[in-house]
């Protein structure tokens, strides 16, 4: 697989490295999304074959439409964006119309009124679900912090879904989970394969829909909690587009500014110096993990207090704000204060 993917990323007319928010230096094979996909489908035809699994099968006939549009644009179609969020809308109705579930409350009162409305609630369903999957594919700009985050995201989900018995949901997740860590091992720390937007946009559309799914069939778990789970993706998103709007920019407009990407450039100022790129990308997405991880521990433990997951949910948010908000005022200062090494000592090193 890592060689055919090597060979399509050579013949591919699309330059990655070229892009506005690219973190790599090489060209590197997206078809990462593609190896968990085939990887999901075998592991659900042994499990089809040895149980009744309708939500798991649901789940990935609805990723077809989100699956073949990011492909795609992985393949070097450059789909526009447009197209691929109702891409991903066509895949969150697929699995509205086989299984009949959207979200079915948000443990916010005044807005829980109008979820008493059904047309509200799955358009509600679907607009969070394509603003979710959109967002693992805004976050999948390091090695490993997509990836990874889909991985704690399914973990999370799948501990919840223990805990209120339903043994589909919980199997689905730990497989989605050990699909992702086989791509990891090629993906993390050095980036021999990306997620691509099929790879990104499945799996938030995998996880928010198994989520919806769970809050359908489980009504004492609080939606607070599931918001917690999906905080990192979703926070970063939300910023972006805060971001673009304050500046008069479209809100598709890809970026340099995302929390990740201030990481790793901090990293390669601060601790390496520049022209360090293939070790600060890797070691920015450590430096982010805790920040990613923290808010679906906090969501685990209040799967069942609203309360709690709602103060969990605001100190997570101001947290995010404040820092993202000092990391962008830290910036310019720490390029200004960055002295690169003379043309000599270049040398001398080159030499050692």
């Amino acid at each position: 697989m890592l060689g055919f993917s090597e060979t399509i990323a050579k013949s591919t007319t699309r330059n990655d490295t070229s892009a506005v928010q690219a973190a790599h230096t090489r060209p590197t094979p997206r078809i990462g999304g593609l190896a968990i996909v085939l990887g999901l489908v075998v592991a659900s035809l042994i499990v089809f074959l040895s149980d009744t699994v309708s939500t798991h099968i649901a789940l990935m006939l609805s990723a077809l439409p989100v699956f073949v549009v990011g492909l795609a644009e992985d393949l070097g179609r450059l789909v526009s964006p447009r197209n691929r969020l109702l891409a991903a809308a066509a895949s969150g109705a697929l699995f509205v119309l086989l299984m009949g579930q959207w979200i079915p409350r948000t443990d916010i009162p005044v807005l829980d009124l109008a979820m008493l409305w059904t047309p509200f609630a799955i358009s509600l369903s679907l607009f969070l679900s394509v603003g979710i999957s959109h967002a693992f594919n805004l976050i999948d700009g390091l090695n490993g912090l997509a990836a990874t985050t889909a991985v704690g995201v399914s973990l999370a989900l799948a501990l919840i879904a223990h805990q209120a018995g339903l043994l589909e949901h919980r199997n689905f997740l730990f497989i989605l989970s050990a699909a992702t860590v086989g791509f990891l091992v090629f993906n993390f720390p050095f980036g021999k394969i990306f997620l691509g937007d099929a790879g990104a946009c499945v799996l938030g559309h995998l996880l928010v829909w198994a989520s919806i799914s769970i809050l359908w069939n489980a009504p004492s778990v609080t939606p607070l909690a599931v918001l917690l789970i999906f905080f990192w993706p979703i926070a970063d998103t939300i910023m972006a587009i805060l971001r673009r709007y304050s500046a008069g920019k479209p809100i598709t407009q890809p970026d340099r500014l995302h929390f990740h990407q201030l990481a790793m450039r901090a990293v390669e100022i601060v601790l390496l110096g520049r022209h360090n790129r293939k070790l600060a990308n890797p070691l920015a997405t450590i430096l982010t993990l805790p920040f990613v991880i923290l808010p679906m521990i906090a969501g685990v433990f209040f799967a069942y207090d609203p309360s709690k997951a709602a103060i969990a949910c605001v100190c997570f948010g101001v947290t995010f704000f404040v820092t993202y908000k000092v990391g962008m005022w830290l910036a310019p200062k720490l390029r200004r204060s960055y002295r690169p090494p003379s043309k000599g000592a270049v040398g001398i090193a080159q030499a050692d």
